[in-house]
């Protein structure tokens, strides 16, 4: 190689090198984001009845998160991925922040035999309920191998305490159940029938408990002031944590996705707080 050849290989190199790399981190990029299409699965629970949920999940998930959306409940998931109902509930439209975050995500719709009104509605406390969420358990298990856990929101939290009371109770070999709970905009009080979350068995939960509250959250059923209550009732869960965040913007029903109460314009950090005590050792 002559001197003047040399020369110009020496100084395109740089140029090289930084194209290579970001070559290279394009398609780490593409690769991830291949791994994380989401995916409509359907899986037998009960005699008769089958569960839909949306999965996706990164390329290496470190644990998996089963999202239940609060109101009725009722997703109407069609087999494209797209929403009849719900896309703006805040777990729903935060499903992605959870798998950049390295947890997959099932998005949980109502099972087959609820799909039409009240959908979960009346449905949330009954061993139908935990059973189908039994089934989506051992399926993630089955395809991931890495710790489950439910999180909720709103009415979502009455699925989330109750499916965990109930396959505690059923659970003698520890691997039916959850391996822990998140609680986000709990219900608090009940307008509707059934019990608030703190009216449950909450003494029966022996998994990790993080309770996720807007400070200026103005829902009636969700009040800030008796979250106290609930971190009182969680006697046997071997980790828990009250989380108090404030900020974001309100506007609409102060119950409704894009109130306080759904933690509007502060998902991001809701969600990165979710994923790191989830993933903490």
């Amino acid at each position: 190689m002559s001197g003047r050849l040399a020369w110009r290989w020496l100084r395109a190199a740089p140029l090289v090198s930084a194209l290579t790399l970001a070559f290279v981190l394009a398609a780490a990029s593409s690769l991830a984001h291949a791994q994380s299409t989401p995916r409509v699965v359907d899986i037998p629970t009960r005699p008769g009845v089958t569960q839909r949920f949306l999965f996706i999940a990164p390329a290496a998930p470190k644990a998996v998160a089963i999202l239940y959306a609060g109101g009725h409940g009722g997703l109407q998931l069609d087999p494209q991925g797209s929403f009849g109902w719900g896309a703006n509930n805040f777990l729903v439209r935060s499903r992605m922040l959870f798998v950049n975050d390295g947890v997959a995500v099932a998005v949980i719709d109502a099972p087959s035999d609820r799909q039409a009104p009240p959908y979960l509605d009346g449905f949330r406390f009954t061993p139908e309920h935990a059973a189908d969420a039994r089934a989506v358990i051992a399926w993630l298990r089955g395809q991931l191998h890495v710790p489950v856990w439910l999180v909720g929101t709103s009415r979502g939290t009455q699925s989330v305490a109750a499916i965990a009371i109930a396959l505690a109770k059923d659970d003698a070999s520890h691997d039916a159940g959850p391996d822990g709970i998140v609680l986000t905009s709990t219900i608090l009080r009940e307008n509707r029938g059934g019990d608030p979350v703190t009216g449950m068995n909450l003494a029966a939960l022996k998994i990790p408990v993080l309770v996720v509250h807007n400070k200026d959250d103005a829902c009636k059923v969700c009040p800030v002031a008796e979250t106290d209550t609930l971190m009182q009732k969680l006697t046997q869960a071997p980790r828990t944590k009250l989380t108090l965040v404030s900020g974001g913007a309100s506007r609409g029903d102060p119950c409704g996705a894009f109130a306080y109460h759904g933690f509007n314009g502060i998902e991001s950090d809701v969600v990165h707080g979710i994923t790191a005590w989830m993933l903490a050792p």
